[in-house]
């Protein structure tokens, strides 16, 4: 695995309320999260749009390390989410200053 995708351990703290215990969300705080999701996935977008290739290049590569490896149980959500990650950087392609002309 490339340096740049080692893995680094943080400390977590612990938490006093088990995930059961914490109350669901509201329909409004749902919206809310939806909304600040796409803001993000769009602030991505954009950033990755200027970013150098070799950041492009490490956006893909995490996506790669975090697809199932051979002889791992794939997760759908996990494999969604480095679809979702390579797309990102396909629809900043779209943006770059030379597909702009």
């Amino acid at each position: 695995m490339p340096a740049s995708l080692t893995p680094t351990a943080t400390a977590q703290p612990a938490s006093s309320t088990p995930p059961s215990a914490e109350p669901a969300l509201t329909n409004a705080e749902l919206v809310q999260l939806r909304v600040r999701v796409i803001a993000l996935e769009n602030m991505v977008i954009a950033l990755l749009a200027n970013a150098p290739p070799s950041q492009q290049a490490l956006a893909r590569e995490m996506a790669d390390y975090i697809s199932p490896r051979p002889g791992y149980t794939p997760h759908a959500v996990t494999i969604h989410a480095a679809d979702q990650m390579r797309s990102l950087v396909d629809r900043a392609d779209r943006f770059q200053p030379a597909h702009l002309s």
